[in-house]
């Protein structure tokens, strides 16, 4: 096994997770198996309680696990599944050592954090670095390991010390470390002494960098390069530049100009093992395809305008997948993406008296979309400004696409508007509503918030007589697909006949038949909401159905879209087919 650690210094946020992904995509051009693990140093157990404007996306695996979002970008990137295992947390670690203590598992000895919590980490990375995560259902040949935060704070400093004696575990030519950092541009000259500073940090550590990686805001220069070479004592051509691109879909064409593959090849002796020729060949061909996307991507001048009407839009980390769907579906439309973004509690009154000019803003930028995306969130804040667009778009003939929060606005919008129950709600923005539109699941824990809610891969069915729906046929007319759920919240099973009633179309619905997974409208060019979370399984090269849809219908192209989409022979099918990437 091959182990190359990703770190970062100087500042978090810097990109290490797109350089840990665009690495092991690398690694499979040339036809390796590559697993990925993510070590985040903050107590929590998991990020399912975390608040989206504080850490960004909470990403859902196959296995219901709520994980940091950058697990999100191994999948899409590597097209492999991963589950909660490959997101190693400090809470997660302690909770293993404290457990084997309680249970007398070390015999008497004094717990501490070293040789007892370094050694549980070294085990959990060397464990979880051998379970299959690709379709070839074998053990990886690499696996990345990405330490979040920044070397030099406290929370990582057991994990760095695991980290340390795990390359000598490893032995030689088995580990390699890429240090990521920043080099900033002040008054127009490249500053290298943060990356001075953050090298001299990860050595006094005890780990030594075989791969600076620096972010810039533009190409390093040769002089730049030569001196981070001199006083971080590595070679030349083992710093790489990683500077600021279109789209984080070129940094692995940038990384590959810079000859990181070949730096990998030399350190670890990747030519020494033996690869399938029908994965080299999946392999090149995966890059082949990747290229000419990045080079279409470059080449999209017409335009498609989303307006994302969200809770947190604040920080658009919030919404990682969703924007990558997006990017996915308007790549696959031929279309360059313009996302809008509104709070969705501008466009409520209040707004109007309290800012106008956020108000106007907001309006203009929903009526003027070719799109309207509602997508996943939790409490009343901004809601009704999401049931108007809602009616905007339901009314106005405009595609919507509602995700999780999203489905359950809109059908709050249609038990009001069109089947006159006025004051619809749901029982989690208004407990005692008289007409309670969407209820909290039995099942769910009201008090233990932390992975609880509904999670996971689940299946969805689609109804009898449902052939008509926009929604079926982009996913091939399969009768069964699989997609990834987080929600404590279900529409109303008892208000669901009077609804249908009214011309809402409930055209997916659990394997059992009881609660409600994709509404659609008849009349509509597209109004779709979905339960669950579809942004989750989407791909590069194979885009999540709904988005796609979404986004093909406000493009114009949704029914050459359709005619284009292989049919499903199995009548089974994932939320996105197990492609190249």
């Amino acid at each position: 096994m091959k182990f190359v650690l990703v770190s970062g210094g100087v500042i978090s946020g810097i990109g290490k997770g797109v350089i840990a992904s665009s690495t092991g995509l690398l690694l499979k051009t040339i036809g390796l198996k590559v697993s990925a693990i993510k070590i985040d140093p903050y107590m929590n157990i998991d990020a399912g309680t975390m608040a989206p404007t504080e850490h960004g996306e909470v990403f859902v695996l196959n296995d219901g696990g709520e994980v940091d979002l950058d697990l999100g970008n191994y999948e899409r990137y590597l097209n492999v599944t991963l589950t909660r295992e490959n997101n190693i947390t400090t809470g997660k670690v302690y909770q293993k050592v404290i457990d084997k203590e309680r249970k007398g598992e070390y015999l008497g000895k004094t717990v501490q954090v070293v040789p007892h919590l370094t050694n549980e980490i070294q085990d959990w990375i060397e464990r979880v670095a051998r379970i299959p995560v690709d379709d070839t259902n074998e053990e990886a040949d690499v696996c990345i390991i990405e330490l979040g935060g920044t070397v030099g704070d406290i929370e990582s400093a057991p994990f760095i010390e695991a980290l340390r004696q795990l390359r000598r575990r490893a032995g030689k030519n088995n580990f390699l470390q890429i240090h990521v950092s920043l080099v900033p541009v002040i008054h127009g000259e490249q500053k290298t002494k943060p990356t001075q500073a953050a090298i001299k940090d990860v050595r006094s550590a005890g780990l030594a960098p075989d791969l600076i990686a620096c972010r810039c805001s533009a190409a390093l220069e040769k002089a730049t390069t030569d001196k981070i070479a001199m006083f971080c004592q590595v070679e030349p051509e083992q710093v790489i530049g990683v500077h600021d691109v279109n789209s984080t879909y070129h940094v692995p064409l940038l990384l590959e100009q810079q000859k990181l593959l070949t730096q990998l090849t030399d350190i670890l002796r990747l030519d020494q093992i033996t690869v399938k020729k029908e994965l080299f060949a999946k392999g090149q061909s995966v890059w082949g395809q990747w290229k000419a996307l990045t080079s279409q991507q470059d080449r999209s001048f017409e335009t498609v305008s989303i307006v994302l009407v969200g809770k947190y839009t604040s920080l658009h980390d919030s919404y990682t997948s969703v924007i990558k769907s997006l990017e996915h579906s308007a790549m696959r439309c031929g279309k360059k993406l313009n996302l809008l973004w509104c709070d969705a509690s501008d466009l409520e009154a209040e707004s109007k008296a309290t800012n106008p000019a956020k108000y106007h803003k907001a309006w203009h930028d929903v009526c003027t979309a070719d799109g309207i995306l509602v997508p996943g969130g939790f409490g009343l804040r901004g809601t009704e400004g999401m049931i108007l667009a809602a009616n905007w778009a339901r009314t106005n003939k405009v595609p919507y696409l509602g995700i999780c929060l999203g489905m359950q606005i809109a059908v709050i919008e249609y038990a009001r508007n069109v089947a006159d129950l006025k004051d619809a709600h749901s029982v989690e923005l208004v407990p005692d509503t008289p007409h309670p539109i969407v209820v909290f699941m039995p099942e769910v824990s009201k008090t233990h918030l932390g992975g609880t809610m509904r999670l996971g891969l689940r299946p969805t069915i689609f109804q009898e007589g449902s052939e008509w729906s926009k929604m079926r046929k982009l996913y091939g007319g399969a009768q069964e697909v699989h997609e990834r759920h987080r929600h404590r919240y279900e529409v109303n099973p008892e208000k669901v006949e009077f609804l249908a009633s009214k011309g809402l179309h409930f055209v997916g619905k659990d394997d059992k038949g009881e609660r409600m997974e994709i509404i659609e409208l008849k009349d509509h060019p597209f109004y779709v909401g979905v339960q669950f979370h579809p942004e989750y399984l989407s791909r590069v090269l194979d885009p999540s159905k709904p988005y796609l849809g979404l986004v093909a219908a406000a493009s114009g192209c949704l029914d050459k879209i359709i005619a284009e989409t292989p049919s499903v022979e199995s009548g089974v099918i994932n939320g996105a087919a197990n492609v190249a990437i």
